[in-house]
Formats: C-alpha cells, structure tokens, sequence
C-alpha cells in the first residue's frame, strides 16, 4: 500500500495556517478546549508591544506632571515667601494661634449654613417649579399670572443679594407688624429663597420650552390631559435635562447662606467675625473661607461628574 504525502498547501488546514500572515508564533498554548469549540483569544506580539508602548507613554507622562508641578509649586512658593511683606502677612492672615482659636467656632456655626441650604434649597426647588410653570401656562386666561411670574423673575434677578438681605432681614423688623417673625435666621432664609427662586424659575422654564411640542401632543393624543401631559412627560424630561444648572445654583446657594449674618445670625462668618473684631488677626476669616472651599469642591465636581455624563447620553442618544 503506497502512503502518498501531503503537499504544502494541499490540505484546507495547511491553507489556513499559510493564510494567518505569521500570527501563529504569536499564540501561547492553552489549555485544549472541546472539540469544535474556537480557539481563545490570544493578544499578538505586535498587540502586546502597543500596550507596553502606551503604559510607558503614559507612566512618562505622569512623571513629566509631577515633576512640572513641584517646579512650579516650589518656584511659587520662593515668589511669596521672598516678598518684602511676607512676615506681616503671615502674621495677619496665617496665624496658627488665632487658625486654632477660630476653627472649632466656625464649625460650629456651619452647622447653620448647611440647614440653612437644605431647607432653603427644597424652597427654592419648589417655589422655582411653581414659577416656571406658570410663565409656561397656555391660553389667554393665564395672562395675568404669566405677567406677575414673569415680573417676580425679572425684579429678583435683577435685585442685588445684599440689598434684598437688607430689606428683608433689617427692614421687615423695623416695621412692627403683629404676628410677623424677626429672627434673622428665617429673615435671611427667606430672603435667599426669593432671590434664588427667580434664579432656579428660568432654570426650569428653560428646561420646559426645550421639551419638543410633539411630546406634549402624543400626550395628548393618548387621552392625557394638558395637566397630566406636564406632569408625566413635559416635567420629567425638563427636570432631567437641567440636572447640572441646578446643581451650579445650588453650590451659589450654599456659599451666600453666609450672607445671613448681616442681621446677627451666629453662623461660620459670624464666628469668625467675632474672633476678629476681638484679636483685630483675619486669620479667623481665612478660616471660614477655607470651610465654604472645602464644602463647594465636591460639589462642584459632582455637578461637573453629572454636566459630563449628561453630555454623553445626549451624544450616544441617551437623551432626547
């Protein structure tokens, strides 16, 4: 019996192996799957090469970072402490004495600022909601009640703070109304809500008029009513594509609670103040400034974490 060998090329397998363009030093040996089944995938040496090349581009990177970053951390650390009125300075703002004197008063009087932005900042939400959607209320029946949403929102916006802090917390006292509080805690609180509410109204309107009309007429064309259309399909995609203006207002909202203490409230700019007006150091300021820092960073990359993610959605279609 005559045995014939097989000529290169010949057998499919043969074919196949001279068609895989070299790639066949680059598999590693694993362990032998079932019959039938596919071979797992093993990365080539050029593939592998490219990973190792960008893990070095990246950890090359990184060092350049660092290495920039101490320069310049050191070069401007020699700029500010070989100024001529450094030591004074230090002295006037920097203090460690008057820093650990004044830290756990203004702690204390955090503790105000942030009930202050919770319940302020539920107020605002709803009161915003409310007028926003009156601005949006169709036919000529709501005419009236979109002109007084509409002059509410103009007069607050255009309002300074502080003078609307004034006329509230140091105006309505002096007028002696029976019944009427004056405390300057929900004085200020009040103030801030009507302010802010103007704010976060536009906010919402903005996000209501963005909302395409098919969506309020397929509403409509299901048998819900113009009031279930807003509240099931118009609000919910509004509410939704606002997420990171409201989080920018609400991270205005906390850093102005400490306005309040214009009409004596004892919250973390109070405290500092009388440290200061006691010792005659701002360090205490410094203090509380460094507190509201280190409140509004987290909140502010979270509202950059959501601007981002919203931004993402809306360019894979996530979002309409």
């Amino acid at each position: 019996m005559t045995v014939v060998e097989d000529e290169p090329g010949r057998d499919g397998a043969d074919g196949a192996d001279d068609g895989n363009d070299g790639n066949d030093e680059d598999r590693r040996d694993g362990p032998a799957g079932p019959p039938g089944a596919a071979d797992p995938y093993v990365p080539s040496l050029r593939r592998l090469e490219r990973e190792r090349y960008r893990r070095a581009r990246a950890r090359r990177a990184t060092a350049i970072a660092a290495l920039s970053t101490l320069v310049t951390g050191a070069a401007l650390y020699l700029l500010v402490v070989g100024a001529p009125g450094w030591p004074r300075t230090r002295e006037t703002f920097f203090s460690p004495e008057y820093a650990r004197e004044a830290f756990p008063k203004v702690l204390e009087g955090l503790w105000l600022n942030l009930r202050l932005l919770l319940v302020c900042g539920a107020a605002v939400l709803v009161l915003g909601m409310l007028v926003a959607v009156a601005r949006t209320l169709r036919g000529p029946v709501f005419f009236p009640l979109r002109v007084l949403a509409a002059a509410y929102t103009d007069f607050f916006r255009g309002l300074p703070l502080i003078i609307n802090l004034m006329i509230v917390v140091l105006g309505v006292p002096a007028l002696r109304l029976q019944g009427v509080t004056v405390d300057p805690v929900l004085l200020g609180g009040t103030a801030l809500t009507l302010t802010y509410s103007a704010y976060v109204a536009e906010v919402f309107r903005a996000g209501i008029e963005s909302v395409h009309p098919s969506q309020r007429a397929a509403a409509r064309s299901l048998g819900l009513t113009n009031r279930q259309a807003l509240r099931f399909v118009v609000l919910p995609q509004a509410v939704r594509r606002q997420v990171p203006p409201l989080l920018n207002d609400l991270v205005s909202l906390q850093k102005d609670t400490g306005l309040v203490s214009i009409g004596g409230a004892v919250d973390a700019v109070r405290a500092a103040d009388v440290v200061v007006g006691r010792s005659l150091n701002y360090t205490p300021y410094i203090v509380a400034g460094l507190v509201f820092v280190a409140l509004t960073i987290p909140m502010t990359r979270l509202t950059d974490w959501v601007t981002a993610r919203t931004d993402r959605r809306r360019a894979q279609g996530g979002i309409t």
